[in-house]
């Protein structure tokens, strides 16, 4: 197994370019923050950027926990990559992560200030202190259920090459200890705005009761509601269904587990016959 390491300070833009690194050395799987990453698939481990404090984050991406360090030993082990890349705030934080997870040290270090020009460390740093942006290098739908409720979003990155064009999406992700992080929304503004975009759907006469179910990995959203018939009537529920997910998830950064849709009323429009609860 050859083990690589980016090093480089935190903010400086390591995780945006651990992708093109892993790409130009042939590396299956990334070390960051915590998890072990392999492609555009979150393979093993917990990200640093969930914890609520910085002492926290540093600690779960130098892997001190022991459930946490075991699951991603136990995942390498049963890979049994050809290669990793390691990154790190130093040079000494990547001696730390590669002891705890008895993996070999690094054949080659590479440092950011040799990848990226003086510009983009210093966008990424503007990003970071000022903004509070963290990159992990994976599509948002792999963790999107982890960050429920976080300042959220996709970022694409392009990279032409000879004969054809690379191109990976990362999320980009304002932790809770960043001073833009988690936040709040009451229940009733939840069903407000799953009300008022209800009604915006094709053919919804009224709706009814919306309930709420909220957890950590997200919210599961129960509407009843009564329907005008302007289609097929499963076809005009799946309407709603994907309009208030699109809606939510944009606005409030929520992960929807699941939308469910009980019609409990009818309304026949030519003959002006009401079938349901009042």
């Amino acid at each position: 197994m050859e083990i690589y390491a980016l090093v480089g300070q935190s903010g400086t833009g390591k995780s945006y370019k651990a992708f093109m690194v892993a790409k130009d050395r042939d590396i299956e799987y990334i070390i960051d923050d915590g998890l072990l990453i392999g492609g555009t698939r979150v393979i093993s481990g917990s990200s640093a950027k969930k914890e609520k404090t910085k002492l926290a984050a540093v600690r779960r991406a130098l892997f001190k926990d022991d459930k946490h360090r075991e699951e991603v030993k136990t995942a390498i082990k049963e890979l049994s990559p050809k290669k990793i890349l390691v990154l790190g705030t130093s040079e000494k934080m990547v001696e730390l992560i590669t002891k705890a997870l008895e993996i070999p040290k690094p054949c080659e270090i590479i440092y950011i200030n040799d990848i990226s020009t003086y510009g983009e460390i210093k966008t990424a740093v503007k990003s970071r202190k000022k903004e509070g942006k963290h990159v992990i290098p994976v599509p948002t739908v792999e963790i999107k259920k982890d960050f429920s409720g976080y300042f959220i979003d996709s970022l694409k990155i392009f990279r032409k090459k000879e004969r054809s064009d690379d191109i990976a999406e990362k999320t980009i992700i304002r932790p809770t200890f960043s001073y833009l992080g988690k936040y709040e929304i009451s229940r009733n503004a939840l069903i407000q705005f799953v009300e008022i975009t209800a009604l915006k759907s094709d053919g919804v006469n009224k709706v009814n009761k919306v309930r709420i179910d909220s957890r950590p990995e997200g919210v599961i959203i129960d509407v009843e509601v009564s329907l005008r018939l302007v289609k097929r009537l499963d076809l005009m529920m799946k309407d709603i269904q994907a309009l208030v997910k699109e809606k939510l998830e944009y606005a409030t950064g929520l992960n929807v587990i699941a939308i469910n849709i009980f019609t409990v009323g009818l309304v026949i429009s030519d003959k002006g016959l009401y079938i349901g609860d009042a």
